[in-house]
């Protein structure tokens, strides 16, 4: 059984959000939970609240009868990646009349959990 969030537009680099989500691939989903409270880091809060949606997710699968109900303590997480997203394009002015690229980096959070 499988159930999954994603969560789209989170304004941080891709790079930056796989640094955290690589650290919870996996592990079990309330362990993955606690770990992602400890770290320090802004791709930590949206990586956590992915998880609670997929945890989420899965409970509300299970009251409309289309999944059976497990507890959260058999879900693992079998997939948690970061995406690339959109990019806004933004320019500074330089010295001597001249601009800057400015790059605003955008990714997409999917965490996907199983049971087995």
């Amino acid at each position: 059984m499988e159930v999954y969030a994603v969560t789209r537009n989170v304004p941080m680099s891709a790079q930056k959000m796989r640094e955290v989500v690589r650290q919870i691939q996996g592990l079990p989903a309330v362990e993955a939970r606690a770990l992602l409270s400890f770290i320090p880091r802004k791709g930590a809060r949206y990586a956590e609240l992915t998880l609670r949606s997929a945890l989420a997710n899965a409970e509300e699968l299970a009251r409309q009868g289309k999944m059976e109900r497990v507890p959260p303590e058999r879900w693992r997480v079998r997939l948690a990646v970061a995406e690339t997203g959109v990019t806004y394009h933004r320019w500074i002015p330089k010295a001597r009349g001249s601009a800057g690229p400015i790059r605003k980096r955008h990714c997409h959070v999917r965490i996907v959990l199983s049971t087995d």
